[in-house]
């Protein structure tokens, strides 16, 4: 069997197999790593005065770990400037904090290229390279131009934006040209997908064969989209574990009869926190007779705090919960439990467990798993409700949710109250659709769907079946 060799910006050390404080992603790659017998390789979160070209090599818990250190003007130029400060925001349609400097664009061609003078040495005949994420989108392109012959996909967990918005990135043609050097490139949605696809034949002059591939740049690669999933049935076993449990209770007892609405995100701009708490600040406005009858627990936790636009985020989500809070508070009522602290897995699953309503409102999202860890942690005879943006890759899987618009108060403002007021048989038959779809669409199905497309597209990459010309125009 052939191996597997997955590259990643950063490696997280595996876990023993069913460890719960490792997240979903991880865990998955781990467990293919092990099946694969394969190599986790990409940079070990450390810095060095120098850059070596040093690798270390180790097993841990039944997987090869290759990490490589970064000198601090490639963690500043690749990491902190084009991947963070010019790619995410762009890509979550936030040019206007999108930063395009120069420096960046060397430095993230710099890593990518040190990235593949690393890897080449451990890839062997036969072996299938996944890369994962926005950070290496260029490492197929050096990972050939040094003769690997290999399978070798690539798979987005962020959005792919507009064609119109990926117009303003300097040199998009050649970040989208280098993407031809894989076999298979992976999305989360079918609208992403899509959207790569309307760039490679308007602004490519590409192709689009009748099997789904597109032709660009005298290559060919498969766009797909593979909606990434949870180990539901392994996080179901968290809300029951002792910690899940004590967590539950905790939260049952603080909530003295009150229904619980709940917000858990990684600190960013693209998670629609404040206009959250500005949607239920409306629905406090518009309907009195719900104050003392609710609250809203929102975790927000650090994220990237060497970007500038991370360092204020903090200060303005604690003023605007203060300010909501002073204008409604009561002597023993706070609307809203602003929390900063981190959580681990056993602990969530307790708090998605004890939650009336969960609200996973982002402006703009890769797949969200929040929403289906939320729907795996409910009990089937009293579930909770999700209230869901339409901009998160999970609305176009998860479609019993309450889908929103996160940029209308109003909307979101309405869409609780109705969740709040829902009946348990609405509740029930909601929820077993959505935990239908989680069960369906898991991390295995993820894996599994993605290394098989890979095996098979580059097995028949060699004999294209004849193209023909899409809308848009010829070949490039």
């Amino acid at each position: 069997m052939s191996r597997l060799i997955v590259v990643s910006n950063r490696v997280t050390p595996p876990a023993p197999e069913g460890a719960s404080s490792q997240g979903g992603l991880a865990m998955a790659i781990s467990a293919a790593l092990r099946e694969y017998s394969g190599i986790w390789f990409g940079w070990s979160g450390n810095s060095t005065p120098t850059y070596t070209g040093q690798l270390s090599m180790q097993r841990v818990n039944g997987v090869t770990v290759a990490t490589m250190d970064l000198e601090e003007q490639d963690i500043e130029e690749y990491y902190n400037g084009y991947a963070n400060r010019t790619l995410w925001p762009l890509f979550h349609y936030r040019i206007d904090l999108t930063q395009y400097e120069r420096s960046y664009g060397k430095g993230y061609e710099r890593v990518n290229a040190r990235f593949a003078d690393m890897l080449v040495p451990l890839i062997e005949p036969g072996d299938l390279v996944w890369v994962q994420d926005y950070h290496l989108i260029p490492l197929a392109r050096e990972l050939r131009a040094r003769g690997v012959k290999n399978a070798i996909g690539f798979f987005l967990h962020i959005p792919w934006p507009a064609r119109e918005l990926i117009l303003t990135l300097p040199r998009h043609r050649q970040l989208v040209e280098s993407m031809f050097h894989y076999d298979v490139l992976g999305f989360h949605t079918e609208e992403w997908k899509n959207a790569f696809n309307s760039y490679v034949l308007h602004e490519a002059g590409g192709m689009q064969l009748s099997d789904g591939r597109v032709r660009a740049f005298g290559r060919m690669v498969r766009p797909q989209a593979f909606p990434i999933g949870i180990d539901p049935g392994a996080f179901t076993s968290l809300k029951s574990s002792e910690v899940g449990q004590e967590s539950y209770d905790r939260m049952v007892e603080s909530k003295a009869g009150r229904k619980m609405l709940l917000g858990v995100d990684r600190l960013d701009y693209s998670k629609g926190i404040d206009e959250r708490l500005l949607a239920y600040e409306r629905l406090l406005a518009d309907n009195p007779e719900l104050k003392r009858q609710i609250f809203l627990l929102q975790i927000s936790t650090a994220t990237r705090s060497e970007v500038e636009a991370y360092q204020d985020m903090f200060a303005k989500l604690d003023a605007l919960s203060g300010r909501i809070n002073g204008a409604h508070a009561e002597m023993d009522w706070i609307p809203i439990r602003n929390v900063h602290r981190m959580h681990s897995r056993e602990e969530l699953a307790g708090i998605y467990r004890a939650a009336d309503v969960a609200l996973v409102t982002p402006l703009r999202d890769g797949m969200n798993l929040v929403a289906k860890e939320f729907v795996a942690a409910q009990d089937e005879s009293d579930p909770g409700v999700l209230v869901l943006s339409r901009f998160a890759g999970a609305a176009a899987q998860m479609k019993d949710a309450l889908i929103v618009n996160p940029f209308s108060q109003e909307d979101v403002a309405d869409a609780i109250k109705k969740a709040l007021a829902m009946p348990i048989e609405e509740r029930r038959k909601r929820w077993r659709a959505l935990m239908d779809g989680v069960e369906k669409d898991d991390i295995v199905a993820w894996r599994d769907n993605f290394v098989a497309a890979l095996r098979e597209a580059h097995k028949t990459g060699a004999a294209p079946p004849r193209p023909r010309i899409a809308a848009g125009g010829g070949e490039g």
